[in-house]
């Protein structure tokens, strides 16, 4: 009760636009129009948008500790990707490195799939663990090269699963792509993916500015 009398006495910045009035205001959330239908790892993937200006900025931000953008982020993709929300599949979280979610405090890809877990009733599932070097800061080749980034936590339990990968930002598709390869190895299929944002040109400054914020956090004004 608390909590929600300081929320509306004193709301949270727009991670978009820095207004004052929640975690995505309406005027940064992405419509229809923005949206992204796409083939990604070999599989149809839905993102919310391209991952620029506003909607790129707010996963910056979720990727900085702004777990309140989570349940945002999910509603969104609830409705933009209906189509393969559909009975009998089951949400997995694309991991990120220990390190990082230790920096910092929660795995977005996780997260994601626990809060579509609320908003569509399929069940997510902590399948995956990341085995590798982190892409954020990777050139378009070495992205495309990299292989045997994730392991399978549990085959017995992957098997026969139908999977919906989701994750925060689409790039080259080798993420999706690997964590396909290695579900499949263990039994399940994977029927598509979801992610916030499809970013739709690589090898661009934005890159190193992940890479900077990876490392040092965001900057302080």
């Amino acid at each position: 009760m608390i909590e929600r009398v300081l929320t509306f006495l004193y709301p949270a910045a727009c991670a978009g636009c820095k207004r004052a009035e929640g975690a995505l205001c309406a005027g940064c959330r992405p419509g229809p129009i923005a949206t992204r239908r796409f083939v990604a790892g070999g599989v149809p993937a839905v993102a919310l948008g391209p991952y620029e200006g506003r909607l790129r900025r707010a996963v910056l931000a979720l990727k900085s500790g702004r777990r309140d953008l989570a349940p945002e982020f999910a509603n969104l993709l609830a409705g933009a990707a209906a189509e393969l929300l559909v009975p009998g599949r089951v949400l997995v979280g694309v991991p990120t490195t220990r390190r990082r979610r230790s920096a910092r405090g929660f795995d977005q890809g996780r997260t994601l799939a626990a809060e579509l877990e609320r908003c569509s009733g399929l069940p997510s599932l902590s399948l995956l663990s990341a085995a590798g070097k982190a892409q954020q800061g990777r050139s378009r080749g070495a992205r495309l090269q990299a292989r045997e980034r994730f392991a399978c936590e549990s085959a017995s339990l992957a098997k026969g699963l139908e999977v919906l990968l989701v994750d925060d930002v689409v790039t080259t598709g080798a993420t999706l792509r690997d964590c396909t390869a290695v579900l499949e190895r263990a039994g399940a299929r994977v029927e598509g993916a979801l992610a916030i944002a499809r970013a739709e040109r690589v090898d661009h400054p934005w890159e190193q500015h992940e890479s900077h914020l990876e490392r040092n956090g965001p900057r302080r004004k």
